[in-house]
């Protein structure tokens, strides 16, 4: 019994010297937006960044808001997401084309304008980030848009519907070679 309490000890002592850290990183020129595979600072508007259980060496960075939350939601998540950090576009110094390097917030606790007329960092409609209630909701008199929580934001603010027809419209000599490949592969076996 005694060895047995022993080793459940060092065991729960393990566990808390692995304890991954999931404070917010300095957001610097070295980072990498985790689905472009761009750099953020070369982007305007607010970032975010997620960090992974079983990832310690760095987090997930992301150009928009809209890209972490949408990452965030996806089903096919492969580890356990630990923290979700964005940029608080009411701190002071926050601008557009400068959102800042270190004042990140929780998404949790953040409030959001959703539908404003700022674009985020790949030309999208952005989610924008604020600690103050009261300043988002400065930021939406000025920009258009609403305040809401995290919760609240519509999944179609966060992945839109298809674009429409005209903006992806199908070339037909695209649709007639694909046709052809399809034949000329049945008739080949390959």
């Amino acid at each position: 019994m005694k060895k047995a309490l022993i080793l459940i000890l060092i065991l729960a002592a393990c566990r808390e010297e692995t304890a991954q850290a999931t404070d917010p990183v300095a957001l610097t020129a070295d980072a990498i937006d985790h689905y472009c595979q761009m750099n953020v600072t070369e982007h305007s508007g607010p970032k975010g960044q997620v960090h992974l259980e079983g990832l310690p060496e760095a987090p997930l960075f992301f150009a928009q808001i809209r890209d972490t939350v949408a990452y965030a939601r996806m089903p096919e998540q492969t580890h356990r997401i630990l923290a979700i950090w964005v940029n608080d576009m009411g701190a002071d110094g926050a601008t557009w084309d400068e959102p800042g390097a270190t004042n990140w917030i929780d998404a949790q606790t953040a409030v959001y304008v959703i539908g404003s007329s700022k674009l985020g960092g790949m030309g999208s409609p952005e989610l924008v980030p604020f600690s103050d209630p009261a300043k988002a909701a400065a930021f939406a008199a000025t920009n258009g848009g609403k305040v809401v929580t995290l919760a609240e934001v519509p999944d179609s603010a966060v992945i839109p519907p298809d674009e429409p027809e005209a903006a992806v419209a199908e070339d037909d000599d695209y649709s007639d070679r694909l046709k052809s490949l399809s034949h000329h592969h049945q008739h080949t076996g390959g």
